[in-house]
């Protein structure tokens, strides 16, 4: 099935977000939260790899699995790091016969201890153009990302608006977004995007909190913020998972809550591999 449909129905989009594990123990961690998630029968799954394109196959192989043996609907993440015209071919011919019809197109990151998106060894630079030549094979239901607070390399967030626009207009027919913490960054984001002419789907992408610590690293990796009477409520209890998980999930259901009365399409989880947030904050949202 594709994402598309799935948004064109009207129905709201529940979905997750895994990582290939890296050991065995995570591996069975990961098969343990797979299992509590599915009994949310959830829209769709999208698996991620590393910068650099590292664990990629290892990504293609769980997605497989995910798609094939469990039997839900999902979608691959795939970038532009080294990604030659031959290659994506390849690689494309390889979704088509594991029945995977759903991509998320990106540019991706540079690899670990570089500070600069280079890729010198792959024929497309921006997600864009990846796009584009995905676009023509006629097959694949394409996803963009999209970030409400633009793109840390973004120099203005009119300047962000219209790379959106470009990639799709370049044939992406819907959008998920960076994770967030201020709603009104998403309302804000979706209103930009609609007055560019942008009209397709835009979900949430949404980050439970539990691990302040954590947390501050990927919001500073990726240029997003906390609003800082969040920040205030979570310091003091930095050292305290199981304050800090609390807070959290009160923090997202309310979050998640208040996104899916004012529109949102959807909502997709970033994961992080851990099922127990994920599950509460839905549970109390369904």
């Amino acid at each position: 099935m594709k994402i598309k449909d799935i948004l064109s129905s009207g129905e709201k989009s529940f979905s997750f977000e895994f990582f290939p594990p890296k050991s065995f123990s995570s591996t069975l961690e990961l098969g343990i939260n797979v299992g509590q998630l599915m009994k949310l029968s959830p829209s769709f799954i999208s698996v991620t790899y590393g910068a650099g394109g590292s664990t990629q196959d290892a990504s293609f192989n769980l997605i497989d699995y995910i798609n094939n043996k469990i039997g839900l609907v999902t979608m691959a993440h795939y970038t532009c790091v080294n990604a030659t015209k031959e290659k994506v071919k390849r690689d494309l011919d390889f979704f088509r016969e594991k029945n995977i019809d759903n991509l998320i197109l990106l540019r991706g990151d540079a690899p670990k201890g570089e500070t600069t998106f280079k890729n010198e060894e792959g024929d497309f630079h921006h997600a864009s153009e990846l796009i584009e030549f995905v676009a023509t094979q006629d097959h694949f239901c394409i996803a963009a990302a999209g970030y409400p607070e633009a793109h840390p390399e973004s120099k203005s967030i009119d300047q962000d608006i219209r790379y959106l626009k470009l990639k799709v207009d370049k044939g992406a027919q819907f959008i998920v977004t960076q994770l967030f913490f201020d709603n009104k960054q998403y309302f804000d984001f979706v209103d930009r995007a609609r007055k560019a002419g942008i009209t397709a789907p835009i979900i949430p992408g949404i980050m439970p909190i539990t691990n302040f610590k954590q947390i501050k690293r990927f919001t500073e990796m990726c240029g997003a913020t906390i609003p800082q009477r969040l920040v205030e409520k979570l310091e003091p209890y930095q050292d305290d998972l199981r304050m800090t998980y609390d807070i959290g999930v009160e923090f997202g259901i309310k979050q998640c809550r208040e996104l899916l009365d004012k529109g949102a399409p959807g909502l997709h989880f970033y994961t992080l591999n851990k099922s127990r947030a994920t599950v509460d904050i839905f549970s109390s949202i369904k």
